[in-house]
């Protein structure tokens, strides 16, 4: 088991690039089992949840090469349509197969999925939504069990809830569907429009791209001709080190981002007294005399993403003064609070809401260990300010969705290092 070990107090200067958006790569990959000819994906982030879908699709028959951040996929040899649970229950995107599997081949198995512990994410929207749509559904010894014999058909689909995941897969299966099928309620984030127009480029005509309402034309059956497309630049870990900024009041440039996707977080942290100069691709962000408290409340897009929830919180902590955060979309997802008492933070919980006293919280290093995929990247951005050393273990959680954390953080002054148990 490996961890990092982080030096605190240290300003930080310089420039980072962005790489591609993991939340985007993962459906675009599920993606590519409706096509009928190889697809060359460029800016695919080198991170662990990456490698393993395309393990997951490997295994279903599928075959690929791979040089840094650029692939080549060909999904038409696919020969098997089980997701088995070995796979699955280390990632629950591994979901996003069920939709394009059942609309090419009629039939599917796919272990109920695992993941991060940040509360209930039940799939029952996507297994309603499919049997809407003329599939037959079972659950047995943990696996969906999904059949639709003579096809997808297109139909009115009302989800209950914003679902991210739902909202993908239902897209993914209207494709090959007949008829057009009609989302409503669905989730609006950046990488579902970039799965409805790389969709579109393949021949599928859909509207309403970007919108709570959603419109897909299915082709029937007819397998699609996808082109080479590049994966947008990732909102969350461009925020994450905003907050690495902000929290250590150093000025940084990102770059390769598309800041219209991060207006959300750009807001919090102007209200926060930082100053943040845009430009088409990037963002700079400068120091301030006084980081000011903030009110938070998380929503689906274009709200405040729970994703940047933990980071914030950690950057509460330099406030001056008391900042609150209230998660409304995830019932588990103050798992870091714990973590962050040990370093010295001040944080009360009262259910949902975590208020932060920040008063520039004086905190000191110790060992804590990461439990979800952001709380990791709160618990490094507090270590940034941290007296001495801060040892943050199970950081396999971080590798699942930060591509070269170490790497971008020493290039900007960050005294970071991985070590073996």
């Amino acid at each position: 088991m490996k961890y990092l070990k982080i030096t605190g107090k240290t300003k930080l200067q310089g420039e980072i690039k962005i790489s591609g958006a993991k939340n985007a790569a993962l459906p675009l990959l599920a993606s590519t089992i409706l096509a009928k000819n190889d697809i060359e994906i460029g800016n695919l982030p080198n991170v662990v949840d990456i490698n393993t879908l395309l393990k997951l699709l490997e295994k279903l028959g599928s075959s690929y090469s791979k040089d840094k951040n650029r692939i080549k996929i060909n999904t038409s040899t696919i020969n098997n349509t089980k997701a088995t649970y070995d796979i699955v229950k280390t990632m629950r995107a591994s979901i996003l197969v069920l939709g394009p599997l059942l609309a090419r081949f009629g039939h599917c198995e796919v272990s109920l999925p695992g993941g991060c512990a940040i509360g209930q994410r039940p799939v029952d929207l996507h297994l309603k939504a499919l049997e809407q749509m003329g599939a037959t559904i079972e659950i047995k010894k943990g696996y969906i069990q999904a059949t639709c014999e003579n096809g997808l058909k297109g139909t009115k689909i009302v989800f209950d809830k914003v679902t991210v995941g739902g909202t993908e897969n239902i897209i993914m299966a209207a494709t090959l569907a007949t008829g057009k099928t009609t989302i409503i309620n669905a989730a609006k984030e950046p990488e579902i429009v970039q799965l409805c127009e790389v969709l579109q480029n393949a021949g599928v005509e859909i509207t309403g791209v970007g919108s709570s309402k959603i419109e897909i034309e299915g082709t029937d059956g007819k397998l699609l001709d996808f082109k080479n497309f590049d994966i947008i630049p990732d909102r969350i870990e461009a925020g994450t080190y905003l907050c690495a900024a902000a929290i250590t009041n150093s000025k940084i440039t990102i770059q390769n981002v598309i800041p219209l996707h991060l207006e959300a977080v750009i807001s919090k942290l102007e209200e926060m007294n930082f100053e943040i100069i845009q430009t088409e691709d990037s963002l700079t962000i400068l120091p301030t005399e006084e980081i000011k408290p903030v009110n938070i409340i998380t929503s689906e897009y274009p709200g405040f993403p729970t994703d940047m929830q933990a980071q914030f919180m950690a950057l509460a902590t330099q406030a001056n003064g008391a900042s609150t955060i209230d998660e409304r979309l995830f019932e588990n997802r103050f798992m870091h609070v714990s973590e962050l008492l040990r370093l010295g933070a001040d944080i009360h919980l009262n259910g949902n809401i975590a208020t932060i006293n920040g008063s520039g919280n004086s905190l000191n290093g110790t060992d804590v260990m990461a439990t979800d995929l952001r709380a990791s990247s709160a618990l490094v951005l507090a270590a940034l300010v941290a007296q001495g050393e801060t040892n943050i273990h199970r950081i396999y959680h971080l590798d699942r969705g930060y591509e070269d954390l170490e790497g971008k953080l020493n290039k900007i002054g960050v005294n970071i290092k991985r070590f073996d148990e």
